[in-house]
């Protein structure tokens, strides 16, 4: 019987666990896509207890913790930070084949040197030991622990970037942190609050913005703004990849109805985000930026706890309603126009991973290197399962070898032990292939691959 999560931790055979230990738990991390807030990074914010570092925000543990029976009282409620740590213990400790049971005991032993197992029993002295870590453990001092070299956070374009403004000055700190445009708030012309957002956009660029032409203007103007602060990164948030094209009098007149404060049905609504989304890919094609597409989430299913949590409260799911021929036609009416742009494509929907690597096939384009990219395992496949899936799935259809590797989607400055959990898994699955007789045992190229994927494909896809 093996011990529980030893050097060897996933790594089922010898090749495996000399691709990991040689090749890829050496390689740096770039952290493409995360949550982090820029203000405690540039802060260098401390934590009190490991409940704030831990449990604030991260709706992976209150979904499991509401699954266990706990009270909300202990999750999100008014609960002590101790107490909720008691009931995240005793939670974690019956968490059996739950990836934050890995996550959790990997960023225990990474960050605070914690062997053992937490659970009930043990929460007290994991209690003590990691508030007492926490003391010289801040949010710079992990990310350096990490061996982070890029951080791209993810930002409005109404954002004033001011904190990345004084990163870019500040000398100390060691690794290169820059935002990530989401225009996610600029695109949803449905929701309520959308006017009031126009008025945040238009006194962050001092423009008005009173009509369609005018918000891409101004959404140029952002976009400049942007990169001239380092920006070379989008994203988009989506429910799916629609194309409804329109004539750009359509689409006018769809904002100016909007601007209006009237109602748009479904098709208004989609033909606004096709051209919308057409606008952005061109954009950022011409200032040579990488475009990320997430999709697949049906978010906010639980209307109670939304609306007293708010969104990003554990209550979103996988989503099957995304028409991959959509995504096929928006990237065609892209590249038509010579305007598509470097892409990587995530679904939360796992069925959905052969046929992203067979549209991608039909728009990667020379000299850029697998120029057309299937993101990783993300949010609730971000599992051994659900990477190895995503592995094959990518290996069969496409060029693994090539793939830009593992990102944390997260809030947490302690999730870059997801990377440690992505290689092993990364590593246990070429690994086998080479001892299957899959692959030859070609040292020279198995160690490129391992050390590409894990670092530096990344590095060469976003040219930093």
């Amino acid at each position: 019987m093996k011990k529980f999560m030893d050097q060897d931790f996933l790594l089922q055979t010898e090749t495996a666990k000399h691709l990991y230990h040689d090749y890829a738990k050496v390689m740096p991390i770039i952290d493409y896509h995360c949550h982090l807030s820029p203000q405690e990074i540039y802060e260098d914010k401390k934590f009190d207890n490991i409940t704030q570092v831990w449990l604030y925000g991260d709706h992976y543990k209150w979904r499991i913790m509401r699954a266990h029976g706990v009270e909300e009282k202990y999750i999100t409620g008014d609960a002590s930070d101790r107490e909720k740590f008691q009931k995240w213990a005793e939670t974690l400790g019956m968490a059996i084949g739950n990836p934050l049971y890995h996550w959790s005991h990997l960023e225990l032993r990474n960050y605070f040197g914690y062997e053992g197992t937490l659970n009930g029993e043990s929460a007290e002295e994991v209690w003590n030991l990691c508030n007492e870590k926490l003391k010289e453990l801040s949010a710079r001092k992990m990310i350096e622990v990490s061996n982070v070299t890029h951080i791209c956070t993810t930002d409005d374009p109404a954002d004033d970037l001011h904190f990345h403004e004084l990163m870019a000055k500040d000398e100390t700190l060691k690794t290169k942190v820059m935002p990530a445009w989401r225009p996610d708030k600029a695109m949803n012309l449905q929701t309520k609050d959308y006017l009031d957002y126009l008025k945040r956009l238009e006194d962050a660029s001092s423009k008005t913005i009173d009509s369609y032409d005018a918000l891409l203007a101004v959404l140029s103007d952002r976009l400049d703004y942007f990169a001239d602060r380092g920006c070379t990164v989008s994203d988009h948030g989506l429910d799916y990849v629609m194309y409804e094209p329109a004539t750009a009098e359509e689409v006018s007149d769809i904002f100016a109805k909007r601007l209006a404060g009237k109602d748009l049905d479904l098709t208004e609504i989609r033909k606004f985000k096709t051209a919308f989304l057409l606008e952005m890919g061109k954009e950022y094609a011409k200032r040579n930026w990488v475009m990320q597409l997430h999709y697949g989430v049906i978010r906010d299913n639980n209307t109670k706890v939304f609306e007293k949590l708010g969104p990003d409260a554990g209550v979103d799911s996988i989503g099957s309603s995304a028409p991959t021929n959509e995504l096929a036609y928006f990237l065609n009416a892209l590249e038509n126009e010579d305007a598509l742009p470097k892409t990587i494509i995530y679904s939360l929907n796992p069925i959905d991973n052969t046929a992203i690597e067979t549209i991608m096939a039909c728009f990667q384009k020379g000299p850029t290197v697998s120029k057309m990219q299937h993101g990783s395992a993300w949010w609730f496949n971000d599992h051994k399962v659900g990477m190895t899936e995503q592995l094959t799935s990518l290996a069969n259809e496409g060029m693994l070898a090539d793939f830009v590797g593992m990102l944390t989607d997260s809030r947490s400055f302690l999730s870059y032990a997801r990377h440690e959990y992505f290689r092993r898994v990364l590593c246990n699955v070429i690994g086998t292939w080479v001892e299957n007789g899959e692959y030859p045992n070609d040292e020279k190229t198995l160690e490129t691959i391992i050390k590409g994927i894990s670092y530096n494909n990344a590095k060469a896809y976003f040219e930093y």
